[in-house]
């Protein structure tokens, strides 16, 4: 540094520091520190900031002024948010950005109130989690509340864990965007414990999927509970969740999707890869003659859904193991590029192979009827399986290495898999009414 120039800079930072800026980034203002950063004078980079917020202006500030590693934290109340929340600024694995409420189910940030198209939390940068927020819509026509989250081009690893969204066309969204002139998808993330359901049918011919994913690779939807979603206009038909849009390795585990749990009417369908198909101008590569490659369906619950729990429709290399549906017309793959490992699912209704698709199939028990699961557990109508009789599946199933544990997290260990989502042997400890399980008995009598 020159000595004009290192003497300009030595100035402005002590008239900074005399006015009460300190030159180590952990403590310093940020105006200081990216000053001395833009001056050389310093290796390292800001620091990550907690920010606390009250309001929806104080919310918005700190998501637009945000940088990796900030923490921002919302005290309890009410957010009306008037459009949307952007989150663009890029976070990184060792620092992400963090958005939660200072104590989880305290917050309640509702969109829609205002008018206009609602798109929620649209984020765009990568490594955000949000963590223990209420968001709800509530928009007066239902086609424009249509997402809590939308993602989309670089929303890489972003994180949604214990959230509450409800009454959105679809809770949470995602497709590719432009990216310096290169068309680009949200990639590794993490869907985890959340619950996404509406509280009346959705009064709009725009599609309906709680978790409605175009493109994207190595997506984990895992422990979240889904209920109560209709189409109410259109062709009326809903998915719980897919991935779709040639997306890839995506894993759907230890979820419990109840398509018709307080609410019923319209077609619903469980979980999904392929949904109903996607234009090739919105897929991965431009191309979707396969919907998703090589994905996984393991250790889910499924129930009441009125048409089939568990869809294929143009998935390769799908692997559908060891889940559990009760009251939904099965297990459909469909299409020539349609293939399916199907491994030790119980079942009522069928295992299909439709319009040219091909399956393997082993260790599944289908067909099952309301009265066999009225004999075999505590009440599988309300979700509840706990173990009465499990002579026709406990221990019944075939070799599955690639599935180590289940419903509730436990390992299968004892080397003889049980049929379906929960291994009774040794017990598992959790209910089955939430997704991933709550802890507790899962006997009915007690016995362990």
């Amino acid at each position: 540094m020159g000595s004009a120039k290192g003497a300009a800079v030595g100035a402005q930072g002590t008239a900074m520091m005399s006015a009460g800026f300190a030159l180590s980034p952990a403590v310093g203002s940020r105006a200081a520190c990216r000053f001395l950063l833009a001056w050389g004078l310093l290796a390292l980079p800001c620091s990550a900031a907690v920010v606390p917020v009250s309001d929806v202006a104080g919310l918005r500030a700190a998501m637009q002024g945000a940088q990796a590693g900030d923490e921002i934290v919302l005290a309890a109340g009410l957010y009306d948010v008037d459009g949307n929340l952007n989150a663009s600024a890029p976070g990184t694995a060792a620092l992400p950005i963090a958005v939660r409420a200072a104590e989880p189910r305290s917050v309640l940030i509702r969109f829609g109130g205002f008018g206009g198209l609602v798109e929620g939390f649209r984020v765009s940068g990568s490594h955000w989690r949000f963590a223990g927020l209420d968001v709800e819509g509530a928009c007066a026509l239902d086609e424009n509340c249509e997402h809590a989250f939308h993602l989309f081009g670089n929303a890489d690893a972003t994180v949604l864990r214990n959230n509450v969204l409800r009454d959105f066309n679809a809770q949470v969204k995602s497709n590719g965007g432009s990216v310096a002139g290169v068309f680009v998808f949200p990639d590794d993330v993490l869907i985890e414990r959340n619950t996404l359901h509406d509280t009346r049918a959705r009064d709009t011919a725009n599609p309906v999927t709680k978790l409605d994913v175009v493109g994207g690779r190595r997506w984990i939807v895992r422990a979240n509970t889904i209920h109560d979603f209709q189409k109410g206009a259109g062709d009326n038909i809903s998915y719980g969740a897919f991935l779709k849009g040639n997306s890839r390795d995506g894993l759907f585990e230890r979820n419990l999707v109840r398509c018709a749990r307080f609410t019923s009417g319209g077609i619903r369908i469980g979980l999904s890869f392929g949904g109903g198909g996607t234009g090739a101008q919105f897929c991965e590569e431009g191309s979707c003659v396969t919907e998703h490659q090589n994905g996984s369906l393991r250790n889910n619950i499924i129930m009441d859904c009125s048409d089939v729990g568990i869809y294929i429709n143009r998935g390769a290399g799908t692997r559908v193991m060891h889940n559990t549906l009760y009251a939904t017309a099965g297990i459909d793959v469909r299409f020539p590029t349609s293939t399916a490992d199907v491994r030790n699912n119980l079942l009522g209704g069928a295992i299909r192979d439709r319009d040219g698709a091909t399956s393997t199939r082993s260790g599944n028990l289908a067909g099952v009827t309301p009265t066999q699961f009225a004999a075999w557990f505590a009440d599988a109508s309300a979700a509840d399986f706990r173990l009465l009789d499990g002579t026709a599946f406990v221990n019944q199933g075939a070799a599955a290495p690639q599935v180590t544990d289940d419903f509730c997290g436990t390992a299968r260990v004892d080397g003889a898999l049980d049929i379906g989502a929960i291994e009774y042997v040794p017990a598992p400890a959790c209910l089955t009414t939430v997704g991933g399980g709550r802890l507790a008995v899962i006997f009915a009598n007690g016995f362990e």
